[in-house]
């Protein structure tokens, strides 16, 4: 498999010079801006297969960045960012972008997640789309709506057969509350409460021991995402 293109929007140059160096020496080919409009050109000039987004920009705030680009990409876009706070993170995710990293971070850390995309966007390419998910105790059988831990078939709520279809759909990436609110009961809400609900009601009936999940894990104050293993 040829390795991905990189677009870097980066403002600082050493932080963006460390990840094109590391990125490089993996053999990536990558990009690198270091001011929105200069991102948003490099985006539209090359075609990079994922964007490396800083939020800090000089000329226009990352965030929207990101709402530009949603407009017209599905490009993978993961936020390196100092900006930890959890509203920060989640108005990010909400938009769409794939995942977030805080500064400071380790270089190991973001190759990793890189390679969580790369194998995501892989599995979306292939054809066609395989009609049964296996997944070590797991198999959903999506042409018979049928969902078996060892092969024991369990009963699965609609609102709970949705989410963990969701779930699956987007493997090894963080779905926040409210998109995943959004997407399953079809509007936004500023109350989880119901998605925690039928989130752990899901984990009693596919998870053999809901203390240490092997399936849906908990982004603590962000959401959950459907383990990529």
């Amino acid at each position: 498999m040829n390795k991905l293109t990189i677009l870097i929007v980066e403002d600082d140059k050493y932080i963006s010079n460390f990840i094109a160096v590391s990125l490089e020496k993996d053999g990536y080919k990558v990009l690198t801006a270091s001011s929105a409009a200069e991102g948003l050109f490099m985006f539209s000039s090359h075609n990079p297969d994922v964007i490396l987004l800083d939020l800090g920009l000089p000329d226009k705030d990352g965030i929207d960045v990101i709402k530009e680009l949603r407009t017209c990409s599905e490009v993978p876009i993961l936020v390196v960012s100092a900006r930890g706070q959890e509203k920060e993170k989640i108005e990010a995710l909400d938009l769409g972008v794939d995942d977030y990293v805080t500064k400071p971070f380790y270089m190991g850390e973001l190759m990793a997640r890189i390679r969580v995309v790369e194998r995501n966007m892989a599995k979306s390419s292939m054809q066609p789309e395989e009609s049964i998910f296996f997944s070590k105790s797991l198999t959903v059988d999506y042409d018979k709506r049928r969902v078996l831990i060892d092969d024991r078939e369990i009963h699965l709520t609609p609102i709970e057969y949705k989410l963990l279809l969701l779930l699956i759909a987007n493997k090894g990436k963080v779905l926040t509350h409210n998109y995943i609110f959004k997407q399953v009961w079809g509007y936004e809400s500023i109350d989880t409460k119901n998605v925690r609900v039928y989130m752990a009601n899901l984990r009693r009936k596919i998870e053999k021991n809901t203390a240490n999940p092997q399936f849906i894990l908990t982004e603590v104050g962000v959401g959950y995402r459907f383990a990529d293993e």
